[in-house]
């Protein structure tokens, strides 16, 4: 297939406003897909590549971008771009970014404008076009003629959408079959939907378990005889890394487990270090027993997938609790089970001052939705803002072709005068929103490069976020996690913006912003 049938789709997709209608177009692509096309295509439709990140940043893929001079008839495949990623993604060594940003300019300079367009969105991370996981699956169940449901719970089971997608495609329905929860053969994990306060969860799901919400490493450990593999969040590997975890695991009295968790690492005091200190046990280039002695981490395990051949995938989630703390009790996640909201909110009074993130309340009857955001499982924690001044925005894509979207967030450096930059966001935005800021950062352009509007830094914009992690990708060495836009501040002067002072005191607590 050409490369040319997937951005054309791509652009079909990203203006339909109707979920169905978004299916039906998907559907009918992936119907023509053969072979190792199937796998491609529905990772790119998906908004991801294959390889996953390939060193690639904006500045390369504009620059890329920049230099190409498009193609005026389409000649590129789908398997010709795919390979071209793999080359990609094996250039490293001396000069790497170079030889990177060469063989991107010279793909885009094959590709017509709308490929070229497709290709660079689709490296950054920033094809928004509503093709969602949920939709995809859909997408590719339309295609084979079953249920939605045979298709997520292969993909559930698989780990690997992309391969249930070619098995399903080449062979036929039958081929689902294969799917099933095995040892060593990790899940995606189940995630959860926000609750606005503890109130609205109880509220949601009546009595329900409410448990301490870890900032650490999710992991999935599996156990089958004295074999022990822990696994992250994106299904790596990593066992490796963290020996007192696979100890731990070892000890318990079972002879197969599937476990979900997380990991942190404690202070001396109990309290948790910060994500990003956690996260240093599981760089590249590890000296694990010396990072075990000075960074230990302490597993907190909150759902039991299988135990000793029995799975608990579909069983109510009292069911999973009560075999986890028969089979783990002193590696349990902290639980109660709760209907009293004024017991709730001494709950999350508590992990708070013991210094978590905040607490998560869990359906009692909910079955284990792995992949999907479930509404069995609602988090509660406290909302973070900090008033910021708008550095630069960028043209949007999509549904968002025409205006000025994804702004850049800077903090007031009290040392110097100047403001640095702390990441970018384009979630929170209304229509209206959207038109307002088209029309200011215009009026306040100093330089565009095309893609780019730098602008004078006089917009204060209030955003809320998770918390702040240490960044190498930015001046400051910081960047705030999942930033929104909750607001912009006619109200306030640049002047009196939030200073790279108070985030860094939000990173050295924690990621909680100290109380005023």
């Amino acid at each position: 297939m050409r490369l040319a049938e997937i951005a054309s789709l791509s652009t079909r997709v990203t203006a339909a406003s109707s979920r169905n209608a978004k299916i039906a177009m998907l559907a009918e692509v992936l119907g023509r897909l053969e072979g190792a096309e199937i796998e491609v295509g529905v990772a790119w439709l998906s908004g991801h590549l294959r390889q996953g990140r390939i060193g690639l940043g904006p500045a390369v893929v504009r620059g890329a971008w920049k230099g190409a001079t498009v193609a005026d008839e389409p000649t590129l495949t789908v398997l010709e771009v795919d390979e071209t990623f793999a080359r990609l993604e094996g250039t490293s060594g001396a000069g790497s970014a170079a030889r990177r940003g060469a063989l991107l300019a010279d793909l885009l300079g094959r590709a017509t404008r709308e490929e070229a367009d497709f290709l660079a969105r689709l490296v950054l991370g920033e094809l928004r076009q509503g093709a969602l996981v949920g939709i995809m699956e859909e997408a590719v169940a339309r295609a084979v003629g079953v249920p939605g449901a045979e298709v997520r719970r292969a993909a559930m089971l698989a780990g690997d959408l992309e391969a249930v997608a070619r098995a399903a495609l080449a062979e036929g329905p039958a081929a689902l079959a294969r799917y099933r929860l095995e040892t060593f053969r990790p899940v995606h994990p189940m995630l959860a939907q926000a609750a606005e306060d503890v109130g609205a969860a109880l509220e949601s799901l009546g009595e329900a378990a409410l448990e301490w919400k870890l900032d650490g490493a999710r992991v999935q450990v599996h156990r089958a005889g004295d074999d022990v593999r822990v696994y992250t969040r994106g299904l790596n590997d990593v066992t490796d890394a963290v020996p007192e975890v696979v100890a731990a695991v070892a000890a318990l009295p079972a002879r197969e487990l599937i476990l979900d968790g997380e990991v942190v690492a404690l202070r001396p005091d109990g309290s948790p270090h910060p994500f990003q200190t956690t996260m240093r046990r599981f760089g590249r280039r590890l000296d694990v027993e010396q990072l075990r002695g000075a960074l230990p981490l302490t597993p907190f395990f909150f759902d039991l997938l299988r135990v000793d051949g029995r799975d608990l995938l579909d069983a109510p989630a009292r069911e999973r609790f009560a075999e986890l703390r028969r089979v783990a009790p002193a590696l349990a996640v902290p639980q109660r089970i709760i209907a009293d909201l004024t017991e709730a909110a001494a709950f999350y009074d508590e992990a708070m001052r013991r210094g978590h993130e905040g607490i998560m309340a869990k359906a009692l009857d909910a079955p284990y939705e792995a992949g999907r955001r479930g509404a069995g499982w609602l988090k509660v924690k406290r909302e973070h803002t900090l008033d910021l001044v708008v550095l630069a925005v960028e043209w949007g894509s999509g549904r968002r072709t025409g205006k000025l979207s994804n702004i850049h967030l800077g903090g007031r450096d009290p040392a110097s005068g100047e403001f640095v930059m702390l990441g970018k966001t384009f979630k929170g935005m209304t229509d209206e929103m959207l038109a307002w800021q088209t029309k200011r950062f215009q009026e306040l352009q100093v330089s565009t490069d095309g893609w780019v509007v730098r602008v004078r830094p006089e917009q204060v914009v209030e955003v809320t976020f998770n918390d702040v992690q240490e960044s190498s990708q930015y001046p400051a060495g910081m960047a705030l996690r999942f930033a929104r836009v909750k607001r912009y501040r006619d109200d306030k002067s640049a002047a009196e913006a939030d200073t790279i002072d108070t985030v860094r005191a939000i990173l050295a607590a924690g990621g909680s912003k100290p109380e005023a």
